[in-house]
């Protein structure tokens, strides 16, 4: 059931309105002033909140302010018997869902009603969604190494500063481009990731930078690369050791003035992108054989990230084991499995050249061949890595 606050000085309005409210099945809460109608959105969770704009003390549009700055996303429709267009305009610009004018048209307050609530719904499953999101890209351990990281990362992430973020495979190095992203003030704008490995050299300038429709035989119509895509936002390019020379100069170029092209065009587009990068390959070696532009390497590594290899935290391994195992029944949607101190131990002495995403893969697999406890002797039944 919808709950609703309907904020009004007048007590024949408010009460008329929950009555209306109330039959249509919503849970209706009444104020009868604007600072009452502020504190109960700080104190309790409403889906809709209908406010009347000429009311003493605190008027409608600064309560509407109130909610705003408190960071409330609970949508706010504005009923007022002085509408005009220059109102209505001025509490849409300040965030509000809707204007209605008194006397309330019943047909259009339960539509705006309905469409607010959609809204609402629609904002808290976003919420979820990004916890979810956030819960599968959480990094895991309380060892000095990772917390050292984690700790460079967190400082790091509210500048605009570029990152090159090195380490082998496997180590998480995604992990901690969104953790970048996430605590950044950047955010809210899209994370968007190009894995320079897997596009082809003759595709990935055109993967970067898009076409122009006729570029090339298959660009049948204009398309936005991925700096355009990541906008205000960040562009996060993995494995950017395997990027081709060409490709290298153009990302050079959109670093140094904030300007790319589209294949095929000439008109210079302004975008405005943090770049992180991540690689497993040692950058000086590649530049030494002329595989890496050094102008770039430099441009590129304001900040170094080194990520530690899972060998390297052998202490990190029982939280880790428990996060996925937690993790990966959830997924198949079984009851959590237990593991064995001994078991532990023995995940603690193997070698981990996969790193995190092999530990996982093990720890998966433990999962769907052994009882309800994962013991020592499963661990050396299935989890020894090939010979």
């Amino acid at each position: 059931m919808s709950k609703i606050l309907v904020v009004d000085d007048e007590r024949s309005i408010r009460n008329t309105l929950k009555d209306i409210l109330e039959y249509e099945k919503y849970q209706v809460d009444l104020a009868e002033d604007g600072i009452s109608g502020l504190e109960l959105v700080q104190k309790n969770e409403y889906d809709i909140v209908l406010c009347d704009i000429k009311m003493p003390g605190m008027d409608g549009i600064e309560v509407l302010e109130k909610i705003q700055e408190a960071g409330i996303d609970t949508p706010v429709v504005m009923i007022s018997g002085h509408g005009n267009i220059d109102t209505a305009v001025e509490s849409i610009k300040k965030g509000a869902f809707d204007f209605i004018e008194k006397p309330l048209d019943l047909n259009r307050l339960l539509i705006t009603i309905r469409n607010a609530t959609d809204k609402s719904n629609l904002i808290t499953e976003t919420k979820v969604l990004k916890k979810k999101v956030s819960k599968k890209y959480e990094i895991v351990g309380e060892s000095e190494t990772i917390l050292k990281i984690t700790n460079m990362a967190d400082r790091v992430a509210p500048t605009d500063a570029r990152v090159l973020i090195t380490g082998s495979n496997g180590t998480g190095k995604e992990l901690i481009a969104r953790r970048l992203h996430e605590k950044s003030n950047r955010s809210s704008q899209p994370f968007i990731e190009v894995n320079c490995a897997a596009i082809p050299s003759e595709l990935i300038e055109s993967e970067l930078f898009g076409h122009e429709k006729g570029a090339f035989t298959s660009a049948l119509k204009q398309r936005k690369g991925k700096f355009e895509q990541a906008d205000g936002g960040t562009l996060f390019l993995d494995e950017i050791g395997d990027m081709s020379l060409s490709a290298q100069a153009k990302v050079l170029r959109a670093l140094q003035e904030n300007i790319i092209t589209r294949v095929g065009g000439e008109k210079p587009i302004k975008v405005d992108v943090r770049v992180v990068a991540a690689t497993n390959k040692n950058l000086s070696d590649e530049i030494e054989k002329g595989n890496f532009r050094e102008d770039l390497y430099h441009r590129l590594s304001v900040i170094l990230i080194k990520v530690p290899s899972l060998n390297e935290r052998p202490d990190d391994i029982p939280l880790l084991a428990n996060h996925f195992i937690s993790q990966i029944c959830g997924e198949y949607g079984m009851p959590r499995k237990n593991i064995q101190p001994e078991a532990i131990a023995k995940l603690q002495e193997m070698k981990w050249t996969g790193n995190i995403r092999e530990f996982r893969n093990v720890i998966e697999r433990l999962i769907i061949l052994c009882d309800k406890t994962i013991t020592g002797e499963d661990v050396d039944a299935f989890a020894a890595p090939l010979k």
